[in-house]
């Protein structure tokens, strides 16, 4: 048996979500903070959920580490994001490997309980990638920043979408696998057949009663057993 669709399509977004869920959590470029007062025009802020960068267009010069005097890292949709990033990353480790137990494509049949079971893992790992980030978007003009100054979405915060798209879609696609743990519960279980012992009237089996009329007339089949009902 081959490895279903939707586990491929499953086994093949979760990680790609994984990959742009970790980018965008460990990059500091969920905001962009430009044009600042007192500031030369070419510096922009990037801010993450764990880190400010400072960084000079013109000369390309890049220094993180910056103080947070505003009190960016005190709110609450920064402190939220940096609970359930890392705690969805964990999760959807988990996911993938339960997941690659349960398709194992090692084997010609695949554990449909299993993988729906990692299909649900992975779909709340996305979830909780996706509620940081969606919070964070709406708070993102809220949040502590110079007067004055213009601010924008970084790429990281983007990254952190797509992922949890691809997680939750992956994760729905192998939760498709308890549609097929049900149908093999449904389906009829045929009890085994019995076993017929050899005896001396199966010594040899007759496709057509003609083969069994000539036994009868050469009486070869008769000197060699004795005959049995199922050759009169």
């Amino acid at each position: 048996m081959r490895t279903p669709a939707a586990m491929i399509v499953g086994l093949v977004l979760c990680p790609c979500g994984l990959l742009l869920t970790l980018t965008g959590t460990l990059s500091p470029k969920w905001r962009q903070v430009s044009h600042v007062p007192d500031q030369p025009m070419d510096v922009v802020w990037e801010q993450g959920i764990w880190d400010i960068c400072r960084e000079r267009q013109s000369t390309h010069d890049r220094l993180c580490g910056q103080a947070d005097e505003l009190g960016y890292f005190e709110q609450v949709p920064v402190r939220v994001a940096q609970g359930l990033m890392p705690s969805s990353l964990v999760l959807t480790l988990v996911g993938l490997v339960v997941a690659a137990l349960g398709v194992r494509c090692w084997q010609p049949e695949p554990r449909h309980l299993v993988a729906g079971v990692a299909g649900l893992v992975l779909l709340l790992s996305g979830l909780m990638s996706l509620v940081p980030s969606s919070w964070y978007t709406q708070e993102l003009w809220a949040l502590p920043a110079a007067a004055g100054s213009t601010l924008s979405v970084g790429y990281s915060l983007v990254l952190s979408y797509l992922g949890s798209c691809l997680e939750i879609l992956g994760g729905l696609a192998l939760a498709l696998s308890f549609h097929h743990y049900c149908k093999e519960c449904r389906a009829p279980k045929l009890p085994p057949s019995p076993v017929i012992e050899a005896g001396p009237c199966s010594s040899r089996a007759y496709s057509n009663p003609w083969d069994v009329l000539e036994d009868e007339r050469d009486g070869q089949h008769w000197r060699s057993s004795p005959p049995c009902d199922s050759d009169l």
